[in-house]
């Protein structure tokens, strides 16, 4: 995540001195990212992430904290958040909310191999298993009603050939109500820099901060327009079916996800060149930050618009 604020040394300790974790031994700001400010943290007895949650309150971060231990308890290997001497998850760090995590294993991968691809599908296709047990509710902060705001807002940036490319795709988009589709907690952020791997093991998800209660097929559209997407916006069947082939023997799919399968490789796309398009001419301040290019998600969306039968769902 980007960091937008700044802390001292001193400021770190006093911090984990509410912790069983140790001294500290070093720590570092995180880039990657636009949401959270966060650093690797490093004592004696490990390494940690501390994240300083920047927009949401404290009666939102419990949501994501109790969620990511849940995963990991649940055989999807998450960052669990660490209890501090109150075995309590949340903390405030310059009056804001505050959680320290594991640090898990492994690398982020950029150009995914067959092997990745299963690996992530199987993974997913479990965490939408488990995640039915998991006691607490998030509706999607990005759902229709943000499309619409948003796209009202980023509008007068754009050349004509995108205006029109957005006004239809939130009309076609309004014309599906997808009732009858399952529907569960989701990551709903699921891309290459937010999975971890040792080789071609899977060591992990990171940044729950999207999750939500969605359509479970979303979630598989957001992380298939990543992982499995050529530069050209096209998909790569092989990658795309390695997915959804180890997918499907964790969950398998149902007949009326079959026929939406499009709809939601497009509401994926158009929802993710929304918010880079936001990002891109609404910034925000940050000590460091990293604004990802919309003109990508621009170019998937257009590739779903005419979607090969070779790509749909098995």
């Amino acid at each position: 995540m980007s960091v937008y604020t700044s802390i001292e040394q001193h400021q770190l300790e006093t911090f984990l001195s509410h912790y069983n974790l140790g001294k500290l031994v070093d720590y570092k700001g995180i880039s990657a990212g636009i949401e959270n400010t966060n650093y690797f943290v490093t004592t004696t007895t490990g390494e940690f992430v501390l994240t300083i949650f920047e927009q949401m309150t404290s009666e939102e971060v419990p949501y994501f904290l109790e969620l990511m231990a849940y995963m990991d308890e649940h055989q999807v290997p998450s960052p669990h958040p660490q209890p501090d001497n109150e075995k309590k998850y949340l903390r405030r760090f310059y009056d804001k909310p505050a959680a320290l995590v594991k640090k898990l294993s492994g690398h982020d991968v950029r150009n995914p191999n067959i092997q990745q691809c299963q690996a992530l599908g199987v993974t997913l296709g479990h965490l939408h298993t488990v995640a039915p047990g998991f006691h607490l509710y998030r509706a999607n902060p990005r759902g229709p009603h943000w499309w619409k705001v948003t796209s009202e807002k980023v509008m007068p940036h754009l050349n004509d050939a995108e205006k029109k490319l957005l006004q239809e795709e939130i009309h076609f988009q309004s014309t599906y109500q997808h009732f009858n589709l399952p529907r569960g907690v989701i990551h709903a952020d699921l891309f290459r820099d937010n999975a971890l791997f040792d080789g071609n093991v899977l060591s992990g998800l990171i940044d729950f901060y999207y999750a939500c209660d969605d359509v479970l097929l979303y979630d598989v559209a957001i992380t298939v327009n990543d992982w499995c997407s050529l530069e050209t916006g096209e998909l790569d069947s092989n990658r795309l079916h390695s997915l959804l082939d180890a997918y499907q023997h964790e969950r398998p799919f149902t007949e009326e996800e079959r026929k939406v399968w499009k709809v939601m490789l497009r509401a994926a796309a158009l929802r993710f060149w929304l918010s880079r398009l936001h990002d891109l001419h609404f910034p925000r301040e940050g000590e460091l930050t990293h604004t990802k290019n919309p003109d990508e998600f621009k170019n998937i969306l257009l590739a779903r618009l005419d979607l090969p039968s070779d790509c749909n769902l098995p």
